[in-house]
């Protein structure tokens, strides 16, 4: 891997974004860091309170500030001072991106919103993150990430011993789609600014991306709104309406989740070349001829004998075992890991594994996009609080010593509050 800060060749060598952030929001950042950009967060005095929150707290800083920070430069301003507010100008002057990552309006209330900043940069693309997004009846209100999650019907809650609800276990998806999804956006809005020399606003609601993520399910229960002899089910199962997204598969057979000799498996196969290359392999042809499905997407629902039968032929094999297998047979099988597990497997292994915490703070999971023949970018660790802002204010901006002396005179850089 080669440091981003050194490689003019990295893919978005070039482009520099100013981000002011808090939390996990920040993680639009890094998605353009890991590819090479210069990203420089702005913090105030005190710095992002990411540090302390959530958990597992890693050589004193949490896992999230290490992940969604890495591979960024960090300077501290009090953008209450005038003299701070004039050195975030000179930031922007030649950027390309500002990245607004807490509640919006935040920097326009500062004089350095949108309007403000596109006087002094007419290319310059604004994004602002948030919760809920800048409209609507819950856009004022305090939330975390698990909210957009919520909102968007993606949590089922469950109950504990004491009778209570309670969240359940669950990946997270706003939190880390919302960033995504910005990342495009920006990089989208610089693509058109370097073409047209016109910068753009763009908003993301963390939220809205949940739902974005989750829009099969949406989009299911939309179409059921019309009349069956317009929208129907599929053909395999007689055009009868399945419930939306995976709860149509929960009474699934040919494709579910079975016990294999050590863990568990997923199958899945619903077409009907799969079932047969399946049936062929495990010498069970039997089962192909008396059920043998239709072509495409064919679960064989509420198969109770058939799913009998297939419990006890996966018991024969260990997870590792039939994913060889599956291999050698061309059928569907995959392992089904925890988050725990997953670093064992030679899948995970070979196109992730981890960066080590020796050299980036803590052990992280890699940028999952690869450039076919090039070496990866390797970010740096995630900045304590102004760790950089010495080397922005003389290397990008050109200040001299008496220029920086002048701003930490006037409280500027936030020393001494």
């Amino acid at each position: 891997m080669t440091d981003q800060h050194a490689n003019p060749q990295a893919p978005l060598a070039g482009l520099r974004v100013i981000e002011v952030s808090m939390l996990g929001p920040a993680a639009l950042g890094v998605h353009l860091a890991d590819l090479g950009a210069d990203v420089i967060k702005v913090e105030p005095p005190k710095g992002d309170y990411i540090r302390e929150m959530t958990w597992p707290i890693v050589e004193g800083s949490s896992l999230m500030h290490w992940h969604v920070n890495r591979g960024k430069r960090s300077i501290t301003l009090d953008l209450r001072t005038e003299e701070a507010k004039e050195v975030f100008r000179d930031l922007v002057r030649d950027a390309d991106a500002v990245i607004e990552a807490m509640r919006p309006g935040a920097l326009a209330k500062r004089g350095l919103g949108f309007e403000d900043l596109v006087k002094i940069n007419p290319k310059i693309v604004f994004c602002t993150i948030s919760g809920y997004g800048m409209t609507g009846p819950y856009a004022s209100l305090p939330s975390h990430g698990i909210a957009y999650d919520t909102w968007a019907g993606l949590v089922k809650p469950e109950y504990d011993d004491n009778g209570f609800p309670c969240i359940p276990e669950h990946p997270s998806v706003g939190i880390h789609a919302g960033p995504l999804f910005g990342a495009f956006g920006v990089l989208a809005g610089v693509l058109r600014a370097r073409e047209t020399g016109q910068g753009c606003f763009l908003e993301i609601a963390q939220s809205d991306a949940a739902a974005g993520m989750d829009w099969y399910r949406a989009e299911t229960w939309k179409a059921y709104e019309r009349p069956e002899s317009e929208v129907t089910g599929n053909k395999s199962d007689n055009y009868e309406r399945r419930a939306p997204g995976t709860a149509g598969m929960r009474e699934g057979v040919r494709y579910q989740i079975y016990e294999s000799a050590d863990t568990h498996i997923l199958f899945m196969a619903s077409e009907q070349e799969f079932w047969r290359n399946f049936c062929e392999g495990v010498g069970r042809m039997d089962l192909f001829e008396r059920w043998p499905g239709s072509k495409f997407a064919d679960h064989a629902k509420g198969n109770l004998e058939l799913r009998k039968e297939l419990a006890e032929v996966f018991k024969t094999k260990t997870t590792a075992e039939w994913v060889l297998w599956s291999g050698e047979h061309n059928t569907t099988i995959a392992p089904v890991n925890t988050p725990e597990t997953l670093a064992e497997d030679p899948q995970f292994i070979e196109r992730l594994g981890f960066m080590p915490h020796e050299t980036h703070g803590a052990d992280m999971e890699p940028y999952p996009v690869k450039f076919v023949g090039e070496t990866p970018v390797d970010p740096t660790p995630a900045p304590t609080v102004g760790e950089h802002t010495d080397e922005i204010l003389t290397e990008v901006l050109g200040y001299d010593s008496a220029k920086i002396d002048a701003l930490r005179g006037a409280n500027a850089l936030g020393e001494g509050r």
